[in-house]
């Protein structure tokens, strides 16, 4: 368990200072144009080079769910963790066949399964916008500054891809401002599930092991990329290896690690610490018991809560240990001394003085405004996060609305470049359970009520006469949203089609989003603008003070770590590295969550017990950083990132090299179980060429 004080131990408050100063040693997720070579190689005795980083970067996958991935054959085939490809499995369940019970197997290609709504995307360049978006908002302020930027990253990412369907485009915000990079994917549309290991086998220990080692999880999972219906060409690739990681080898870690917050200011902190993660916690924690109690309820409820309550629990866990981690008064004073050493550097260089102004101060006056939004834009505009019914009305109403406006001039989510993804993850065909939606949207009606009071108007617009639970029984029994040819219909009939849509969903998010919109407007003027134009001001300061030797926040866009195989001492006792196949058995019980799976019982007399199946890194990553390919010096792929220890759950603040570990499913594992446990003879030679 997380003690206390901190999230991290007495030696992470002294750690919290390097983010603003160049980056010590282990430290950092290093964009691919701007990644240390020099210094890891002379820290490791290494010989890597562009050509090396060029091959990493070809094989290393982004999945649109939030998770990364690597390419690791020539046909396609790429590695994740089975968490991200979990929701997946369940869309291709049912009441009759449930994978995430008893695992997804394929004994041919034509077994495989079309994941819904996932994307796959691999980076192929990287250009600097950063004067062009700039520019375009320079003097503005508030909304003003906000539309200004958006449709400067809106155009530049249209002359980054034109029409080509084959490729995206995005640009990037690094350094909270200071550079705006346009990253250019080639996407995958189709992305099929190949193979998934049984849940409880995937996330044996449950809830109590999380964030936590040893380990014993085969959380692996295989999808597959295919190009109009065939699996697509790769040739470059990472290499697999069967063998075990050897203690103090190397590891770099290429993925997508989501957000993280080591560069902001002290009252944004603050502003975390005491308003918006406790917020969070507690409807975590309400929406949790729901689930629970909703599972209760009989087999199938169990089935269809089994992942959604995973995530939730998840989710609470890492903002527990962040919680804890500004609680730390020893942190925060850290944050704080690091603060005011930037602020002497500007002081004493007059002309970046008068260039910048205060713009700490400008970020600690824009919190006031944030205090008195943020409920609102969280119920109102957030919305009713966990339904699917809700989210398909708001995009098929707001892409209606907004696609009537030039491109440049809508919300950015409905720009011509993010389109297709948002039609892709409208219409793919996911199952909805009536029960579940109707858990989550009288769950989100009840909170609004409480958080707003019964006589707010957007209350009144939402409610009307009708009770939380009814109102949402009502709309979720009528609504045919869950039917993919009705949001087709929708979706190509436009404005037209919506305005005369008596779909109850429908109709409910349009009662709720002219509120919703003026929200937003006063959240992007008071709140958001006033931030970012703040923020990025304080960029320049920081580029003055240490210049590139300093790492951004991490943004979901690729990222490169370096580290090594090592475990660490805490409180006197030694947690060694590895884990192996022995110890699962140890830690067997027969009870959730140490029950082993039936094949697992079957295979005990044949596996090696001597298998590295888990293993740690200094690595820094972050959440999306799951699926991650861990790779050596010669590019081979030694495991998955999947998790982090407790030490790492204050990640999202900083880095303790001492304590903070990346946790490591090895392909060691992962290939005497496609072997010995699951039979997966095809799968394991296009692995190994054997």
């Amino acid at each position: 368990m997380i003690r206390s004080r901190s999230a991290a131990g007495l030696g992470l408050a002294a750690a919290f200072l390097l983010p603003a100063a160049p980056a010590l040693a282990d430290e950092g997720m290093w964009t691919f144009d701007n990644f240390p070579l020099a210094k890891v190689n002379a820290a490791y005795g290494l010989k890597l080079d562009q050509k090396w980083l060029d091959r990493v970067q070809a094989a290393s996958v982004r999945l649109t769910t939030g998770c990364s991935a690597s390419v690791v054959s020539k046909s396609g085939l790429v590695f994740t963790n089975h968490h991200c490809v979990v929701e997946c499995v369940q869309d291709l369940s049912s009441g009759d066949k449930d994978f995430v019970q008893d695992g997804f197997m394929t004994a041919s290609r034509e077994d495989e399964k079309k994941c819904p709504g996932m994307q796959a995307e691999i980076l192929t360049s990287i250009t600097d916008v950063t004067q062009q978006v700039t520019a375009a908002a320079a003097g503005k302020s508030g909304q003003d500054f906000v539309r200004a930027r958006d449709a400067a990253i809106t155009a530049a990412e249209q002359a980054g891809c034109g029409d080509d369907p084959g490729v995206r485009c995005q640009v990037i915000s690094l350094y909270r401002g200071g550079q705006y990079k346009l990253y250019r994917y080639r996407k995958y549309s189709d992305v099929r599930l190949v193979f998934a290991p049984e849940f409880a086998t995937a996330f044996f220990g449950g809830d109590p092991d999380n964030f936590n080692f040893p380990r014993y999880n085969l959380d692996i999972g295989f999808v597959r990329l295919y190009e109009n219906g065939k699996p697509a060409v790769t040739p470059q690739h990472l290499t697999w290896v069967s063998r075990a990681p050897q203690a103090g080898e190397a590891t770099f870690v290429s993925g997508n690690p989501g957000s993280t917050n080591r560069l902001m200011t002290v009252s944004q902190l603050e502003t975390l610490r005491d308003l918006t993660i406790p917020v969070g916690q507690l409807q975590r924690s309400e929406i949790r018991g729901r689930l629970i109690r909703f599972s209760e309820e009989g087999p199938e409820q169990k089935r269809v809560a089994t992942d959604p309550l995973f995530g939730i629990e998840n989710s609470f866990k890492v903002f527990f240990g962040q919680q804890f981690a500004l609680n730390d008064k020893a942190f925060m004073d850290a944050k704080r001394a690091e603060e005011e050493a930037l602020k002497a550097k500007v002081a004493a260089d007059p002309k970046l003085a008068a260039d910048i102004g205060d713009p700490w101060a400008d970020i600690e006056k824009a919190q006031a405004a944030y205090a008195n939004t943020y409920l609102r834009y969280r119920q109102i505009e957030g919305g009713a996060t966990y339904s699917h019914l809700y989210d398909y009305a708001e995009t098929l109403v707001r892409a209606a609305q907004e696609r009537t406006k030039p491109s440049a001039e809508r919300l950015p989510e409905y720009a011509d470049t993010r389109l297709s993804l948002q039609e892709k993850q409208l219409l793919d065909a996911k199952p909805v359970d009536p029960a579940l939606e109707e858990t989550y949207l009288s769950f989100w009606l009840s909170k609004t009520r409480e958080y707003l009071t019964t006589d707010d108007p957007a209350v009144k617009a939402l409610l009307g006469k009708e009770s939380p639970e009814g109102l949402a029984k009502r709309v979720v029994a009528g609504s045919r949203l869950g039917d993919p040819a009705v949001r087709k219909a929708l979706w190509d009939g436009g404005l037209a089609a919506i305005e005369a849509s008596d779909d109850p969903m429908i109709q409910l998010f349009l009662r709720n989003d002219p509120a919703a919109r003026a929200v937003r407007m006063a959240w992007e003027t008071e709140v958001q603008g006033p931030t970012d134009a703040a923020a990025e001001r304080v960029a320049r300061a920081k580029f003055a003070a240490y210049g590139d030797a300093v790492y951004p926040d991490a943004t979901f866009s690729l990222r490169l770590s370096y580290g090594k195989v090592d475990g660490w001492t805490w409180r006197g006792t030694t947690v060694p590295p590895t884990t192996s196949f022995a110890g699962l058995y140890e830690r067997a019980t027969g009870a959730e969550p140490y029950e082993l799976a039936p094949r697992w019982i079957a295979a005990q007399g044949k596996v090696n017990p001597a298998t590295v199946y888990n293993f740690v890194t200094t690595n820094d990553i972050i959440g999306g950083n799951s699926g991650s390919p861990v790779v050596n010096a010669r590019g081979e792929v030694l495991g998955a990132a999947f998790d982090g220890n407790i030490h790492s759950l204050g990640g999202a603040f900083g880095y303790d090299g001492a304590i903070n570990r990346t946790v490591v499913v090895a392909t060691s594992a992962a290939t005497e179980a496609l072997d010995k446990v699951y039979g997966r003879t095809a799968l394991v030679k296009e692995l190994t060429g054997k």
